[in-house]
């Protein structure tokens, strides 16, 4: 039944009441009107569409729903019902249909359901979506209730209960006010770490609106900082709902009390402001706070301006002057950053310090209030944890404004805001999206690596952020894992080469750069061996192999696994972050040990033997995996070395057991003492203390023709040429051209996961340019088919561009619902075009997929990867405005049996060996094994004169020489060889390089 009609019943059957029974309605409250009756007039749809829809933190928090038909229904026959069994936050939303005008529920005074209680104690909250473009860009606004009744309850709550949601957008947000003018529907957040059952029924709107309970003061902060001295101003503002005038008038009076703040510091104020009725909803009066001056160096103090408020309701706050902390040592931007550190530790308390090693999630704080409450000094986004609306300038607010809670600490420590922004600023809606790692790796270019890093930097920057959980320095070993994107291949040597993004990022490796406006502070990620979890290892939900155990000797942990990290160090990289996975050494006879645990691979080899002097990030709660109780697991990865936390929604608990650990002496604090030293060199060098607010100057930047033209270009330079008979490209403007497949006019797909949500997601998720767009405006005449339907005659070459749809972390492991094989829509759609006229396959996938059965039907096969949103990258080296120059950074297999398999195996017969890769537009080179012993003796004094551009260069011409001689015929004699050879390149043995070559060369 749709909603219109669900009112008009509401009419009829109140016009359908006995005539005395009607007026005394009448003289009290209207009708209820309906909002959810559960008899399937609300569908379970996902916006824009009008419906019910859950979501969650992961995959496992979504609740299930059915409309569950009950003899004991309080209204009708169903009600909505449910189970869950939440880790992290999840429940469901009613949104209203985008198409459809918002609703007005300014006339009522709140809303009512009723709840099947279960006693169990729990609080259930409940929200309203107030104002806004539509339902998703909306404010919130909360409240909840406890349910700790048994059996059917209605639950009433009038719109005067709900409090604003900072936490969930920006400060300010849209309007602040609850106008309940533009209504967009309501959610229900259910509770967390409980399995648990529920039923609802009968959602509406209830009671008369009263004037004396739609009025509300709130003010423009509740934290005013000031210099000693000056003067605050806080603003009253008397707001209404629906923003009609005061009815009546509405008196605030207003008094300086409490707070650390002596008499000294400032002038008492003390008074009362009336707003007369028929004022105007918005109207505002300022009080001013006068401070003084008494020459002392002193840290913050704090002035409560107390508010009483007569006729409307009182701010959710009391709001605070803060007078700066002044003349103390750590202020002193001029002092060396090593005496600012000292000065700084040496006052704060243990409760401060635990403080600062705690890091929540943005969307996780009870109150914006707890930033000072509980000392925090981080906070992060998880992946599609973003301000509403996703825009540059609502990051920069939101942030600001958790800055400014900051400042109502006693040392005012600025908090330091992470996001994963690890292919670009890829949490924000308009940034510029880089090709996932595993593409870098195939540009072979160090140089790319550095410009896609620097633009990064500055577009996360230019939101308020600084600083940036990348970048993956994970050596992956086996394409069933779900991260394998996340690597830049396959061979440490290839990882570290591409280490230059830590530069772009950073800036110099002493740091001074971090204080720049185009700067953030860089992660490795994850410490260590993360690439090498071996398959069905995970005990992590489906997962498996992902968060896995790596299983090596101390020998390949070393070559393989950690040698991107001394190079990390050496570049001077500012966090680390370990990993999920699990570490068993061969041979230690302790078993597999969590990462997060193990305090000889961070105590020992990272802090010393690699003299890392940054701070340790744990992963997202990832401490909750380390065996043992809370408490345990707080002391053993505090004493194993980690500084800072991740506990995104346990802050408050992992704060309080943390100090608890400490005054019971099993937490040394020393232990402490470096952790927040580190933490606070940092915040230095990144020069919060001087400027904690976003710097937007470069947020025009921000997805603009310059980044987007560094994007375009490493886009180009990842695509692998894995096969080209007859030369079928570069393409000619003067073929027509059939396009199919279902990864040539998807931005999401193109983007892959970790783009605007964590997992990503298909459609047109972000502004970009789709392959089939870069195509149509590369080339000549198109014919667009997504599945090949469309009549396939008339055309001169066809183009099928395949490949996976977006995932991430072990949400993407093969055999957790994931295979390496194309959908069967996508081999369909090769096999029809490609049977019709001469074709070129492209792979749009984070990993490589198996194609031997399809090879002999396909006349170019590409690898594109995950090439971001500049899909004119893409068609440049296929209509040749650019080369084919990549190489693949991970060995493609014949199938899935053969996995792992990897560069330097014992047995190695892929289908295409680690570092292939053909070109056009450069003529190969001619001759054979006289021509291969030439370029080996120039390799040899390139070597020996450290020519490193030379020595690339003279193997680049011996590997095209030889893949030429073997054409499509990659036997397992051919595929060794010339795959060392590419390691050998990476480490700067080009002699030896040739010489391997020259082995495939005599193989072929």
């Amino acid at each position: 039944m749709r909603r219109t009609a669900l009112l008009a019943c509401a009419a009829l059957l109140t016009g359908l009441l006995p005539l005395a029974s009607a007026s005394a309605v009448a003289a009290a409250d209207p009708a209820p009107v309906p909002v959810d009756r559960f008899e399937g007039e609300v569908p379970f749809a996902n916006p824009p569409a009008g419906g019910i829809f859950t979501w969650g933190g992961d995959t496992d928090d979504p609740p299930t729903l059915s409309l569950t038909a009950r003899d004991d229904a309080p209204e009708g026959e169903k009600v909505l019902s449910g189970t869950y069994d939440i880790s992290g936050y999840g429940g469901f939303t009613h949104d209203f249909a985008f198409a459809e005008p918002a609703h007005d529920w300014s006339a009522h005074r709140g809303i009512r359901f009723w709840w099947d209680g279960r006693n169990n104690g729990q609080k259930i909250a409940f929200e309203l979506k107030d104002g806004g473009a539509n339902g998703e860009a909306s404010e919130l606004w909360t409240t909840s209730f406890t349910d700790d009744f048994t059996g059917w309850k209605q639950i009433e709550i009038p719109f005067t209960d709900f409090t604003y949601r900072t936490d969930y957008q920006p400060v300010g947000g849209i309007d602040h006010v609850l106008g309940l003018t533009e209504m967009w529907g309501y959610a229900v957040t259910l509770p967390v770490g409980v399995k648990g059952e529920f039923a609802m029924d009968a959602v509406e709107l209830y009671g008369r609106a009263d004037q004396s309970l739609r009025a509300s003061v709130v003010t423009d902060s509740a934290v005013h900082p000031v210099r000693e001295g000056g003067t605050a101003k806080v603003r009253l503002t008397v707001a209404t709902t629906g923003e009609a005038p005061l009815d009546e008038p509405v008196t605030v009076a207003y008094e300086t009390s409490g707070g650390t703040a002596s008499g000294a510091d400032y002038t008492p104020v003390k008074g009362e402001y009336t707003f007369p009725a028929g004022t105007a909803s918005g109207t505002t009066h300022t009080v001013k706070v006068p401070t003084r001056k008494d020459r002392s160096a002193e840290p913050a103090e704090t002035i409560p301006l107390k508010l009483t408020v007569t006729g409307a309701k009182a701010p959710a706050e009391t709001p605070q002057v803060v007078v700066d902390a002044h003349g103390l040592p750590y202020l002193d931007s001029g002092l060396p950053v090593h005496r600012r550190v000292a000065d700084l530790l040496s006052r704060m308390s243990l409760e401060e310090k635990a403080g600062q090693m705690t890091q929540a999630e943005r969307g996780a704080l009870t109150s914006a209030g707890d930033i000072a409450a509980y000392d925090l000094g981080s906070l992060l986004s998880g992946g599609g944890s973003t301000p509403t609306p996703n825009t540059p300038e609502a990051w920069a607010k939101m942030i600001d404004g958790f800055q400014l809670r900051a400042q109502a600490t006693r040392f005012q420590i600025p908090l330091i805001y992470g996001v994963d922004a690890v292919h670009g600023h890829n949490n924000v809606v308009g940034a510029t999206i880089m090709p996932h790692n595993i593409g870098i790796g195939a540009t072979r270019d160090p140089d790319i690596a550095y410009e896609t890093g620097a633009v990064t930097a500055a577009e996360v920057r230019a939101t308020g952020i600084p600083w940036d959980f990348a970048p993956c320095l994970c050596v992956t070993r086996d394409e069933r894992w779900g991260r394998s994107y996340e690597a830049f291949g396959e061979d440490p040597a290839l990882v570290e080469s591409m280490e230059t993004v830590i530069q772009g990022l950073q800036g110099r490796a002493d740091g001074r750069d971090l204080d720049r406006d185009d700067k953030v502070l860089a992660t490795a990620k994850h410490f260590v061996g993360d690439g090498g979890t071996e398959y069905g290892s995970s005990t992590t939900g489906t997962y498996t192999i992902d968060q896995g155990v790596t299983k090596v000797t101390r020998e390949e942990l070393e070559a393989v696994h950690l040698s991107p990290y001394y190079e990390a160090v050496d570049r001077g990289v500012g966090t680390v972050m370990p990993s999920y996975s699990s570490l068993d050494l061969i041979g230690d006879d302790k078993g597999p040990v969590k990462m997060h645990a193990d305090a000889d691979m961070i105590n020992g080899v990272l802090k010393g033997r690699m003299d890392f002097e940054g701070f340790v990030i744990s992963d997202w709660a990832a401490i909750d995996q380390i065996p043992g109780d809370y408490a345990s697991d707080v002391r053993t990865s505090i004493n194993a070395g980690l500084d800072m936390i991740m506990v995104p929604y346990a802050y408050r608990d992992f704060r309080t057991t943390l100090i608890d650990e400490v005054r019971a002496g099993r937490i040394n604090e020393r232990r402490i003492d470096d952790a927040v030293s580190r933490i606070l060199t940092q915040k230095f060098k990144l020069g919060l203390f001087e400027q904690p607010y976003a710097d937007t100057s470069g947020a025009s930047r921000i997805g603009s023709a310059e980044h987007r033209a560094v994007a375009r270009e490493a886009a180009a330079e990842s695509q692998v040429l894995l096969k080209n008979s007859g030369g079928l490209l570069p393409l000619k403007r003067s073929q027509k051209v059939y396009v199919a497949g279902s990864n040539a006019d998807d931005i999401g797909n193109q983007t892959g996961g970790w783009t605007i949500t964590w997992q990503g997601s298909s459609g047109d998720i972000t502004p970009g340019t789709t392959v089939l767009e870069g195509i149509r405006k590369a080339g000549g005449e198109v014919t667009w088919s997504k599945d090949a339907s469309a009549p396939t005659a008339g055309h001169d070459v066809g183009v099928v561009v395949v490949g996976e749809t977006p995932y991430a972390e072990g949400v993407g492991d093969v055999g957790n619902g994931n295979d390496l094989e194309l959908s069967a829509a996508d081999q369909a759609a090769v096999d029809k075009v490609c049977a019709a006229m001469k074709c070129a396959v492209l792979i749009v996938s984070g990993r490589p997929q198996l194609i031997g059965d399809r090879l002999g039907e396909i006349d170019a096969l590409v690898a594109s990867w995950l090439p971001g949103t500049e899909g004119d990258g893409v068609a440049d080296v296929l209509y040749g405005r650019r080369p084919f120059t990549g190489q693949l950074p991970v060995t493609w297999p014949k199938s899935q049996a053969q996995l792992p398999i990897n560069v330097g195996d014992a047995s190695y017969d892929p289908q295409y060996p680690y570092g292939w890769g053909l070109t056009t537009l450069t003529r190969v080179p001619e001759g054979g094994t006289l021509t291969l012993k030439a370029l080996g003796l120039a390799a040899r004094a390139a070597e020996r004169a450290g020519a490193e551009e030379t020595g690339r260069a003279i193997v680049t011409k011996a590997r095209l020489l030889v893949q030429q001689r073997i054409g499509q015929d990659v036997t397992a004699s051919v595929a060794k060889p010339f795959a060392e050879a590419d390691h050998l390149l990476l480490t700067g043995r080009y002699q030896a390089a040739v010489e391997k070559l020259t082995t495939a060369y005599k193989a072929a």
